[in-house]
């Protein structure tokens, strides 16, 4: 045999160990048209008795599905509504909500509203579990920035099989002076749920509970919005794309390629992030998206009219395990020049964007915390959170600036933290492979930062506004399941010069938690029942909650929480208008610079 021969064949055994399908082979690659999730409506609209403002009333069922994943197969999924992803909240900043999740699914539920300051009884406390048969009335507030949430189970010990089966939704904000931007909005603004799953022979899912999982689901299957490897058909005009991995494991470094160009990658612009806007557009050709992070994108299809854009997935830079289709994940077929319906929001993207509210600078590090597998556990700090005497790792006062020090020293895996209640600024990233702060990441707020291979990461936030006990992990759902999870208390202020209606501390607190569904009472989302599940029902309820005043004045709370750490300048309330600095990061940067270690 000669030599190419043998080097064929090296090749061709290397491949077969890191590519392959542990799931059926799918070869319907960019064939099925990409689902987009219905808008949920409320089924009642309540008044504030304190505000005169609405309050919007929503019931979403939590329940069995069937739904095709491969052609001509269906495959059994547990979802919000029975669709999964789930329906799309699309809200107005103002105007709280009230959602009643009812669970008639496999097992318990919580449900936590990611990128939400929601007070800690209605943050998705991994122990405030809904059981079958069971509903929780959740609060939020509805009052930060324009920004791309989602909900997503977070029941202990159940949040990878919960969120892998369907249990993951987008629920997008919007304000006026997002609107006022000019860009692309309507049929033109589309989420994007990004997800990676393992298939059984059968076409069922494979269950990483069952199959005793306890490191990564990487899955060789791509899903956006449900669908393995989808298209979208697009007009050659720009366009407004909001990524979130709702995967349980897998991390992305997305990029776009012209099929007529293969190995030339394509610019597009990012223009918001977690926790909203950016501070000004950045341009680029990669972005790197991990569990549980939100990244808009701006992609101007204007000069590809009749042509085809994949978007790609980068292989071999992280730890993830790649397969044969691991390497892209949708396409986009522009239609031909004559297309475009509208111009609305086709303009220039503005620059800034927005005055985003960095905190105040702040000098060395106040909290260090190690992520690491040890003795065959997930542990931060050492301590899992089974280990409840320990849990409790940080107690900021409530207002109070703080610079964190996240440690990744699991050389084999990557972890996304999810850092609950507050926004953060990426402050400095060391280690690793030496990617540093990304140019999106360094004007942006953000609530999770991906923790590659052996990398450092320091954030700075401000903990606020409320106080009480929120949840901070790993956003590896397998690792969170597996106890890689701790907790923070906003501490009281006792001299807080500031009368509150009512204080929310324990997530736990009775009186907020599940309540077992009476007979007869639950009719459907769409129809009215009896009892707790009536007009009457509900709209007591609303009264109760908005008796609370669990939200009313955030605005005027910020201000007493600044006059009382005497800092001189408010909080920034997302002026668009506002001119913004050249290089804000920088100064930031230098003060911590100091304090990290390689």
């Amino acid at each position: 045999m000669g030599k190419l021969s043998v080097l064929a064949l090296l090749v061709a055994s290397i491949e077969a160990v890191t590519a392959g399908w542990d799931s059926p082979v799918y070869q319907n690659f960019f064939s099925v048209p990409l689902p987009i999730a219905p808008i949920k409506q409320p089924k009642a609209i309540l008044t504030n008795n304190h505000t005169g403002k609405p309050i919007h009333y929503y019931e979403i069922e939590i329940k069995p599905l069937q739904q095709q994943v491969y052609p001509g197969k269906q495959t059994r999924l547990v979802g919000y509504d029975g669709i999964s992803p789930g329906p799309t909240f699309m809200m107005e900043k103002g105007i709280e909500s009230i959602v009643r999740f009812i669970n008639h699914g496999d097992r318990a539920n919580s449900v936590h509203l990611h990128g939400s300051y929601s007070r800690a009884p209605f943050d998705g406390w991994a122990e405030d579990t809904t059981p079958v048969g069971s509903y929780k009335d959740y609060y939020y507030p509805n009052n930060q920035n324009a920004r791309t949430l989602w909900y997503h189970d977070h029941a202990i010990d159940h949040t990878a099989e919960n969120a892998y089966y369907g249990q993951a939704g987008f629920y997008i904000l919007h304000d006026p002076e997002e609107r006022a931007m000019g860009l692309p909005e309507g049929k033109y603004d589309i989420p994007l749920a990004l997800a990676a799953k393992r298939y059984n022979a059968d076409f069922s899912l494979w269950d990483p509970e069952k199959n005793g999982e306890t490191t990564s689901v990487y899955g060789d299957v791509i899903h956006v919005n449900g669908q393995p490897w989808p298209f979208l058909e697009v007009e050659p005009r720009k366009y407004r794309f909001r990524w979130c991995n709702t995967g349980i494991s897998r991390t992305y470094r997305l990029y776009l390629e012209l099929t007529t160009a293969v190995g030339t990658k394509l610019p597009f612009t990012v223009i918001g992030s977690d926790a909203g806007l950016l501070e000004k557009p950045i341009q680029t050709d990669n972005l790197y998206i991990s569990m549980a992070e939100r990244w808009e994108i701006v992609i101007d299809f204007t000069n590809f009219a009749g042509k085809s854009i994949t978007v790609r997935n980068d292989k071999g830079f992280s730890a993830d395990t790649d397969f044969t289709g691991t390497d892209r994940v949708m396409q986009f077929k522009v239609l031909n020049k004559n297309a475009v319906t509208s111009q609305v929001g086709n303009g220039a993207i503005a620059n800034p964007l927005r005055k985003v509210p960095y905190p105040p600078n702040k000098a060395g590090i106040d909290r260090s915390f190690t992520f690491e597998r040890s003795n065959g556990q997930w542990q931060i700090n050492g301590v899992t959170w089974s280990q409840v005497n320990n849990r409790i790792m940080a107690k900021p006062q409530r207002g109070a600036i703080e610079v964190w020090q996240l440690e990744n020293k699991s050389g084999g895996w990557s972890h996304p933290i999810h850092i609950h209640l507050i926004d953060f600024q990426v402050m400095f990233r060391t280690g690793g492979a030496n990617r540093g702060v990304q140019p999106y990441e360094a004007v942006a707020l953000k609530d999770v930062v991906w923790l590659g291979p052996n990398e450092k990461v320091i954030v700075m936030a401000r903990y606020a506004p409320w106080d009480g006990v929120y949840m901070f992990h790993c956003h590896n759902l397998i690792h969170e399941d597996h106890e890689m999870m701790a907790a923070f208390n906003v501490s009281l202020l006792n001299d807080f010069n500031y009368t509150e209606t009512t204080h929310f501390i324990d997530p736990m607190e009775p009186r907020y938690r599940a309540t077992p569904i009476k007979a007869g009472e639950f009719a459907t989302t769409s129809t009215w029942g009896k009892g707790e599940f009536s007009q009457a029902g509900v709209k007591a309820k609303g009264d109760w909650f908005s008796n609370l005043d669990a939200y009313t004045d955030v605005e005027k709370i910020d201000l007493a929480l600044e006059e009382y750490w005497h800092r001189t300048t408010l909080v920034h309330r997302d002026l668009a208008t506002t001119a913004v600095p050249e290089a804000p990061a920088s100064t930031l940067l230098t003060s911590v610079r100091a304090t990290v270690t390689s």
